[in-house]
């Protein structure tokens, strides 16, 4: 597998006979070679940092493409025309809304529902189990009351044991400087409770030496040759899986 980083939350994953983008925000797509390759746009909800209509412009590239948009960021024909997303894409839409499966030929998408907005996808591919965090994450920030960050490690717990005890390829979730001290806890729960063989950090904000602070911090010895150190954008990785 080749996962390119793009930037913020956004990856592009090249398998054997697929292709999946998730969260495009800015930066460069990288092309397939086989264009014949059955790609797969996951939008995880409607913030300007995970969703970007450039991606529709993809149809013209690839025939074999499909989207599939956390249904807060439903749009109807009359914004798309009027947004100029191409017209060949309006019927390769489909939306998810949080604990949803979709199954596809080669393909199955389960869905979590966000402490934030939208949806977490864990996707199944050619024998291949893949999560994008998209926004849910222990969003604890310092100088919160007791009873909110009660509230949201409640939240954060009950959609992570949804997957509990199931393998997981490649993870990607976030490490968010902004949370200052927090900014470590959703990650860290996440990997002691999900079994992972490889994790990149991501909605860094290219704040990257957040990544070496947490690969330094004692919490992570047990997981931390797990982590994939992305240090900017444009980086491709080669995953043996």
């Amino acid at each position: 597998m080749i996962v390119n980083y793009i930037e913020h939350s956004g990856f592009f994953l090249e398998l054997e006979r697929h292709c999946i983008l998730f969260d495009y925000f800015k930066g460069e797509i990288p092309e397939c070679e086989n264009k014949e390759k059955m790609v797969t746009v996951f939008v995880s909800h409607k913030h300007h940092d995970h969703f970007n209509h450039k991606i529709f412009d993809l149809v013209h590239i690839y025939p074999n493409i499909r989207f599939f948009i956390s249904k807060d960021a439903k749009m109807n024909q009359t914004y798309m025309i009027k947004k100029n997303i191409p017209k060949e894409a309006f019927d390769k839409i489909q939306y998810v809304r949080g604990n949803e499966q979709v199954k596809l030929e080669g393909m199955t998408i389960d869905t979590l529902t966000s402490t934030d907005q939208g949806v977490a996808f864990v996707v199944t591919c050619e024998d291949k189990v893949i999560y994008h965090a998209g926004d849910l994450n222990w969003w604890t920030w310092e100088g919160e009351s007791e009873e909110e960050s009660k509230t949201m490690e409640k939240c954060f717990a009950n959609e992570i044991e949804k997957i509990t005890g199931r393998s997981i390829d490649v993870a990607f979730l976030p490490l968010d400087p902004r949370q200052e001290s927090c900014y470590w806890w959703g990650f860290d729960y996440f990997m002691r409770k999900i079994d992972v063989r490889y994790v990149f950090p991501m909605h860094c904000w290219e704040d990257y030496s957040i990544i070496w602070k947490l690969l330094t911090r004692k919490e992570s010895e047990s997981y931390r040759k797990r982590i994939i150190p992305i240090t900017g954008k444009g980086q491709q990785f080669y995953i043996q899986i």
